[in-house]
């Protein structure tokens, strides 16, 4: 029995494609139960987000196993498989298990190190042990997995950075001023770009964020979203007077503040300094702003630069990611051997009993003779002489669980004496 992953990405298939292989969450208990009904799956976990669908599964063979997976992908899309397979990748054994490593830890996202994969993972899993879907197999796998996940975003660096331009402009003015939670700040625009960065600035615990917006309603709701406080653009001088972070992002065509606006407000404010972040397109800030004492003017250069070093340090931290999953990899590999080593040393153990039973069995006629004591220590002599034979194999075979000499051994052992040791996920549907 192996465990594959089959499934399709953002790297391997178009975003139409992925839309129709997304499996919603109140879709993944009947998916789960279909898989598992199928001839040559005897586990499954179902893997799907917005960039990607995957089936993790226990299979009987791996032909009719990847059948049925494809299947199941053609009735969950309503497309042929022919449509997709293309697009599909395919792991097995050790690579099903380094990939789901690679998953977990946010080396295969849109994000390099994403947080959010790893919720997901764990979910898919949750939600296939609530079905009875995960068995002893994949509920090892997956453990490892998310085990191999939590190392790479404590012991690196990998989860560091933004994913989203209005979060990169709090981070960037948080790089700049060392911390938030003390600030007083001014979201200028209240569209999908000021409400990201009006909830970026609540999740960083600042201060207070006021919100101004041509409209008045829609300042309000966003600042209400936030615990913030809407204010109006008629007041805007009086509030940059106040506050320490200006971020601004609207759809005016003109600026919004020129240098001529800004002077006398700087003037006011005893030229205590002011940190200026535009990320609007055109900007909303006039760059002559930038050259007025105390102001720090921050615009979508600064930005585009600020991701471009948080993404060069994250794809340096990949490396030193890859070197925990392949230690996490060697962990899951020795506790898998392990797990099969384990029935396959009962089963020899019970076979040489066997044997020695029958063997006793077979003389017992020339044994009538001998007294209690006698036959005794026949009984203790013929175990001994089986335990010692067993004894050497079995600490050999032990000792190189996890290793790709253990699984030569294994197979040496069940083939050399006919073991068929009761797999161990055996139960799992």
């Amino acid at each position: 029995m192996s465990v594959v992953v089959i499934g399709l990405n953002h790297r391997t298939a178009p975003l139409e494609l992925l839309e129709r292989m997304a499996i919603g969450d109140g879709q993944i208990a009947k998916a789960l139960h279909d898989l598992t009904t199928r001839e040559h799956l005897s586990e499954a976990v179902v893997l799907s987000t917005c960039n990607r669908t995957e089936v993790y599964a226990v299979a009987e063979r791996f032909h009719g196993a990847y059948s049925d997976i494809r299947n199941f992908l053609g009735e969950v899309s309503f497309l042929p498989p022919e449509d997709f397979a293309d697009h599909l990748y395919v792991h097995y054994d050790t690579e099903a298990a380094a990939h789901l490593f690679g998953v977990t830890s946010g080396l295969g996202s849109v994000v390099l190190g994403e947080s959010e994969i790893q919720g997901q993972v764990k979910q898919a899993w949750d939600a296939a042990r609530e079905e009875g879907t995960a068995g002893k197999t994949l509920n090892l796998l997956f453990r490892h997995a998310l085990q191999a996940g939590k190392r790479a975003r404590t012991e690196t660096g990998i989860a560091r950075g933004t994913a989203s331009v209005s979060q990169a402009a709090v981070s960037m003015a948080t790089d700049r001023l060392g911390r938030l939670d003390d600030k007083l700040v001014l979201v200028i625009g209240a569209g999908e770009m000021g409400e990201g960065m009006a909830t970026a600035l609540a999740a960083a615990g600042v201060a207070e964020v006021r919100v101004a917006n041509r409209t008045p309603r829609r300042a309000a709701e966003v600042a209400a979203r936030v615990g913030g406080r809407p204010v109006a653009l008629l007041d805007l001088p009086e509030h940059i007077v106040e506050v320490d972070v200006l971020l601004t992002s609207t759809g005016s065509r003109a600026p919004m503040l020129e240098a001529a606006d800004l002077t006398p407000i700087m003037a006011a404010r005893a030229n205590r300094p002011l940190l200026v972040v535009d990320i609007a397109m055109p900007r909303d800030v006039d760059p002559a702003v930038g050259r007025i004492p105390g102001v720090t003017l921050l615009d979508m250069d600064d930005v585009r630069a600020f991701v471009d070093r948080g993404i060069a340090e994250r794809r340096q931290q990949a490396a030193l990611v890859q070197v925990i999953l392949d230690e996490e990899l060697d962990r899951y590999r020795e506790a898998t051997s392990a797990r099969e080593v384990a029935p396959a040393v009962v089963a020899l153990r019970d076979l040489a009993e066997s044997v020695r039973s029958s063997e006793i069995e077979r003389f017992q006629s020339r044994l009538t003779t001998l007294d209690p004591a006698e036959l005794a220590a026949v009984e203790s002599l013929t175990r001994s002489l089986v335990a010692k034979l067993v004894h050497e194999p079995t600490v050999v075979l032990k000792g190189a669980a996890g290793t790709s000499r253990g699984d030569r051994l294994l197979g040496a052992l069940r083939e050399l004496f006919g073991i068929e040791a009761a797999d161990p996920g055996e139960g799992a549907r």
